[in-house]
């Protein structure tokens, strides 16, 4: 299984779409890219940690590529917004990419410059970043699958 960690807003809604991918094994809801060792989602959202939003995704390579799980990030929000996505403003909302190696950083920066150069998003500067992995703090397990538990449509923003 391979790994994949994005920020790209809250993260319930993020979590929904990489689950409707065939060969995501797990999703995992959590928080990376800190100064500190927050723990819990009053922490991160206070905007204080330094900490984002994100999903970490396993994902059977055989299945899906690397490649294809960045197209779904880059389709579900929008990379252009600093520290917000829709209603939600902070860094903890931040774009980002955690790379996991040096193949997935050549990948990502490569996804991120095509895009830029595709037009979809005009003039405005794609402020993605694209950041090596750090400590993955997993949110509270009210957090996990937390649109599927609670029945919930998916909280995408149209753009």
């Amino acid at each position: 299984m391979a790994i994949a960690t994005f920020g790209a807003g809250c993260f319930w809604g993020v979590e929904y779409f990489f689950n409707q991918i065939q060969g995501v094994t797990k999703t995992s809801c959590g928080y990376m890219g800190g100064h500190d060792s927050a723990n819990s989602y009053t922490e991160v959202k206070s905007g204080e940690t330094g900490h984002a939003e994100v999903v970490q995704v396993e994902f059977d390579e055989n299945q899906v590529s690397y490649e294809q799980v960045l197209a779904v990030f880059w389709q579900n929000h929008n990379p252009t917004s600093l520290n917000r996505q829709g209603g939600d403003i902070g860094s903890q909302y931040r774009s980002a990419i955690f790379f996991h190696s040096k193949a997935q950083k050549a990948v990502a920066e490569q996804s991120k410059l095509d895009l830029a150069r595709s037009g979809k998003w005009g003039e405005r500067q794609i402020v993605t970043e694209i950041v090596p992995v750090l400590q993955f703090n997993r949110a509270e397990e009210y957090h996990q699958n937390y649109l599927e538990k609670n029945n919930l449509p998916s909280c995408h923003i149209s753009y």
